[in-house]
């Protein structure tokens, strides 16, 4: 697998840690090729393409992993195309049984990572390399918020996303902050208390499902 995201690290002077990923640039096909391969190299439309923000704004993400839910409200507002990439992921099956693949003790956990899916497909691979805008803003990143893990270039943000447990002010307006937990901190304390060597789980989390519908009904 080739070098993806980079997850934030908890000194703001060091360069972000490497973390083996699965997204690497998309290979578009030369003027010469045939048209008949362009199809398989066009992103295949996804229930939130066309969204708005207020139609965004409206749903809640359930993470159930093997240990609990942990159900996310997204700022669209503040990062309308990160929170598009989330959902869509999120609605489409992406997400389903990958892991939580780091984890900073008082720091963060992060997951997404869909090299670590037991599905593990053409499919998946090619959605893994589709890249997202930087969008950094003004939430604040504190205990609960979610963010999207990206490498040190510039708008190279795919899949993979971290949830805070403590603050982190450094990286503000670095990363962008796209959403909040508002169930399951619990479940996120106890992967990030979780046996670890070297940022790596001894045990990973697994996230078995994650479902997309309005607020309303996630939380119930």
């Amino acid at each position: 697998m080739a070098q993806g995201e980079l997850a934030p690290t908890q000194n703001p002077v060091s360069p972000p840690q490497q973390q083996k990923a699965n997204s690497r640039p998309a290979v578009r096909p030369s003027p010469q090729q045939s048209t008949q391969a362009a199809p398989s190299d066009s992103p295949k439309p996804e229930p939130f393409d066309h969204a708005t923000k207020t139609e965004m704004a409206a749903q809640c993400v359930t993470l159930e992993t093997e240990i609990g839910k942990i159900v996310i409200e997204v700022l669209p507002e503040t990062a309308p195309e990160t929170v598009r990439n989330f959902l869509n992921l999120a609605a489409t099956g992406a997400y389903d049984t990958t892991t939580f693949s780091r984890v900073v003790r008082g720091f963060v956990i992060q997951g997404g990572q869909l090299g670590t899916s037991q599905r593990w497909n053409e499919v998946l691979s090619q959605r893994a390399r589709r890249t997202i805008s930087d969008e950094p803003n003004f939430i604040r990143h504190e205990r609960g918020i979610v963010s999207m893990a990206r490498s040190e270039r510039p708008n190279s943000a795919t899949t993979s996303f971290f949830i805070l447990v403590d603050r982190a002010p450094h990286l503000d307006g670095t990363f962008a902050a796209f959403g909040r937990v508002t169930s399951g901190m619990d479940v996120v304390d106890a992967i990030n208390s979780a046996p670890v060597e070297n940022e790596r789980p001894l045990n990973p989390v697994r996230l078995t499902r994650a479902t997309v519908a309005p607020c309303a009904q996630a939380t119930r």
